[in-house]
């Protein structure tokens, strides 16, 4: 009996992990409801030097913090579920190619794209490499979003410039990611507390 409810803690905890947060609009209630997605936040940050409250905002506008999002299905005649759009899977959305060519580069083998903590991670290493083969300053989220759905080469050649929607989406990123920014200075010193300390408060 003991296993069985074991079990059953187990899958509702699982199944809680893969759902987005209560408050996606407000980094501090998610930091606070997902305390180790906020340790993957500074992680990632802190090896990349991409500021995390762009790496979060990038995420957002390509799942909506769902871990198993996927682009829908197109329609054959009009009417038939078909094929996927592409290969984009989880939290950050990567491409199969993308993703395993990150596996491989950031040495995270055992990456998978519905774990939070490695969707930002590729984020991260993503917007490192649009730095270092764009010159995309690592906290212009404008320009790393469009670095990020055009691809580093798409973004050279600037194919964003005949996709006006892609234009204001990208500065939809760019306002979510001053709003999260405005947030995290609020929270920041109360987040990086440890537990204990956070007892005494």
């Amino acid at each position: 009996m003991r296993s069985v409810l074991s079990l059953i803690g187990l899958l509702v905890l699982s199944s809680c992990a893969s759902t987005p947060p209560q408050n996606t609009t407000n980094i501090c209630s998610m930091f606070e409801e997902r305390r180790s997605w906020y340790k993957a936040a500074v992680k990632s940050e802190r090896r990349w030097k991409t500021p995390l409250t762009v790496s979060m905002a990038i995420i957002e506008q390509e799942s909506s913090f769902s871990a198993r999002a996927k682009p829908e299905r197109t329609k054959l005649l009009g009417i038939i579920p078909w094929r996927r759009a592409s290969s984009a899977y989880g939290y950050s959305q990567a491409l199969d190619g993308t993703w395993n060519e990150y596996k491989e580069s950031a040495g995270n083998w055992g990456a998978r794209r519905s774990s939070f903590s490695d969707a930002m991670d590729f984020v991260g290493w993503y917007t490192s490499n649009s730095n270092r083969i764009n010159g995309i300053a690592r906290d212009d989220a404008y320009n790393n979003y469009l670095a990020y759905h055009e691809g580093n080469g798409g973004f050279s050649q600037r194919t964003y410039n005949s996709k006006a929607w892609l234009i204001d989406v990208s500065r939809k990123v760019q306002a979510n990611a001053n709003l999260y920014s405005r947030q995290y200075s609020q929270c920041e010193s109360d987040l990086s507390r440890s537990w204990f300390m956070r007892l005494f408060v």
